[in-house]
């Protein structure tokens, strides 16, 4: 399991997927692209002869069409219309999910499909090389492409868990309201979860000298007066719970 933290400061942890598992997945895609690329090479350049335009700009061009389509568009392909599940992850029991545990879509399945071909991969990958170190390295096993399309490899064989979400104190529901969310960041609200999670953890004055510090912060970002007389702890879960609300009720 990895812990990530989304927009919404909701704390989820996600059963990952590590490099054994994925790279047997990797590698029966990679018999499966190996078929398609062969049956592409027999329809294409047999079309090409029949059809007498048989010269090396055709074949180079047909050449090139079909490596992006076997590398780039099958993973692309496949992925999007299956929401994160191609061959090779259906068997072995694996999806591509946002880190918010939410289905990828197209965007999110081309910036994986053109990391993997670029880097992660082929060309600048060593056959498969960067895509291992940095999936090793990473403490939630993620390669380059995840990390710049925003997604993480889970086993769909555990069940994933309910994030845990803030309650505000009802004496502090109207005064959230009045925060302005657009001035709290992912920073605030990551800080603000860690906070609260960790709070029983520290000493009464760090408790409060953190909770204080933390407070006026995000007041000051988000334009609303301080709150006299609650606990710090009070008046942060008042605005996460108004920004996760929000953030729920536009999806």
């Amino acid at each position: 399991m990895a812990e990530f933290t989304t927009g919404e400061a909701v704390s989820l942890e996600l059963p990952i997927a590590r490099v054994p598992c994925r790279a047997g997945a990797f590698l029966l895609d990679l018999m499966m692209q190996i078929a398609l690329a062969l049956l592409l090479v027999f329809l294409f350049f047999g079309l090409i002869r029949v059809g007498s335009m048989s010269d090396d700009a055709w074949e180079q061009t047909v050449g090139l069409l079909i490596v992006v389509t076997v590398l780039v568009g099958y993973p692309v392909v496949s992925e999007t219309l299956s929401r994160g599940r191609s061959l090779g992850k259906l068997v072995f029991g694996l999806r591509v999910v946002r880190t918010d545990a939410g289905p990828i879509d197209f965007r999110h399945a081309i910036t994986r499909g053109l990391c993997g071909a670029l880097v992660d991969f082929w060309m600048l990958g060593f056959f498969g090389a960067v895509a291992v170190v940095s999936s090793t390295c990473s403490p939630q096993g993620r390669r380059i492409g995840d990390l710049l399309a925003g997604t993480v490899v889970i086993h769909t064989r555990a069940s994933l868990p309910i994030p845990a979400l803030v309650s505000a104190p009802p004496w502090l529901v109207n005064w959230a309201k009045m925060v302005d969310l657009t001035g709290i960041t992912d920073e605030h609200a990551a800080a603000m979860r860690k906070y609260l999670a960790r709070m029983r953890t520290l000493t009464p004055a760090a408790q409060h000298h953190l909770g204080t510090t933390l407070v006026e912060s995000v007041c000051a970002a988000g334009r609303a007066p301080i709150p006299a007389g609650y606990p710090p702890f009070h008046v942060l879960g008042a605005v996460l719970a108004r920004r996760q609300e929000v953030a729920f009720a536009a999806r």
